[in-house]
């Protein structure tokens, strides 16, 4: 089926085009992210793909799931117009790579090129090295509301909602940016079990409700060759441990709710890392939320981890005073 799709869009003069997200990295190598398309550029169906807010009006989530990914394709990374190296992206399109690449602290764009296309460029957030904590934190249910893993429901939110009908948790916003100014060249990672076709979506939402930007860690989308989907707990517990190794000085405030398994993913990684954890933080869903995500938790509630504190409360304010009680804010 997709091999009818692609040789459809190739004669109808699609060409792989680098649709860029937002990466990271340290002072020695970034990792870069993104995903290959078959797109015909300067058209709507290029634009509602890009990440930045004011090229989208309003787009249908299922519009983010129809378009032909590029399988195995060759991308030059270029830094200031100079190449650094070659990435292949994966069986889905996905680019996922490290690159190694003196750069300094802070924001920085590099470009990705598929073959003779124009080259996009993609945000890249280089981490202080000095930096001493950083922020990991759950997307659906934590920042965003949305009662996903209900199926018809997640269903409902992925595929038929105006990405605009999606709410941010009260108070999260503000209570993480003053959490990045408290300490300033911290990385922020957004790690969700959401397939990557929903990431320009998501940059655009962080964007529009003033969330601190960083990268979103998603997973791909459709079944692996042992079963229909692939496992959200396993990509979540693969990626914590990757940037335990990553930025091996940095201890991780961790966000996340009671609705499914982040309870008990992070006392996994907080029991397993003692000393790469400077606190986590539940966000506790109301009753309502709690049925449409399928119930809480079946982790009982924590109050230390091999010394490290957990916090919990309904909104980012509740949690901003308890971080305060905690001297990392």
């Amino acid at each position: 089926m997709h091999s009818r799709r692609a040789k459809r869009a190739v004669a109808r003069g699609k060409t792989p085009v680098v649709i860029p997200y937002i990466g990271y990295g340290t002072t020695e190598r970034f990792r870069v992210l993104g995903r290959v398309l078959y797109l015909k550029p300067s058209t709507r169906e290029h634009t509602r793909l890009r990440p930045d807010v004011a090229a989208v009006s309003r787009v249908r989530g299922w519009r983010t799931f129809t378009s032909v990914y590029v399988p195995h394709q060759p991308v030059r990374v270029l830094v200031d117009g100079e190449p650094v190296g070659e990435v292949i992206a994966d069986r889905g399109g996905v680019i996922d790579a490290l690159v190694p690449a003196a750069l300094t602290p802070g924001w920085h764009t590099v470009a990705l090129q598929a073959g003779d296309g124009e080259a996009t460029e993609a945000p890249v957030s280089i981490a202080e090295p000095d930096a001493e904590l950083g922020i990991i934190s759950d997307v659906d249910d934590t920042i965003l509301i949305t009662a996903l893993p209900k199926p018809f429901v997640a269903a409902w939110n992925s595929f038929v909602l105006d990405e605009h009908a999606r709410a941010a948790t009260p108070g999260m916003a503000v209570m993480l940016d003053h959490l990045v100014s408290e300490h300033p060249g911290s990385p922020v990672i957004y790690l969700s079990t959401g397939a990557w076709n929903a990431a320009p979506a998501l940059s655009r939402f962080l964007a529009r409700n003033l969330y601190p930007m960083g990268p979103l860690l998603l997973t791909d989308w459709g079944p692996t060759h042992d079963r229909w989907f692939r496992s959200g707990q396993e990509h979540k517990r693969r990626e914590l441990k990757r940037l335990a190794e990553e930025f091996p000085r940095i201890r991780w405030v961790l966000f996340g709710d009671d609705g499914q398994h982040d309870e008990a993913l992070y006392h996994e990684f907080a029991t397993a890392h003692p000393d790469r954890v400077a606190a986590v933080a539940i966000r506790q869903l109301s009753v309502g939320e709690a049925v449409l995500a399928g119930g809480r938790s079946k982790a009982r509630l924590h109050r230390t981890t091999s010394g490290v504190p957990w916090v919990y409360g309904p909104d980012g304010a509740t949690l901003r005073e308890e971080l305060r009680k905690l001297g990392l804010l």
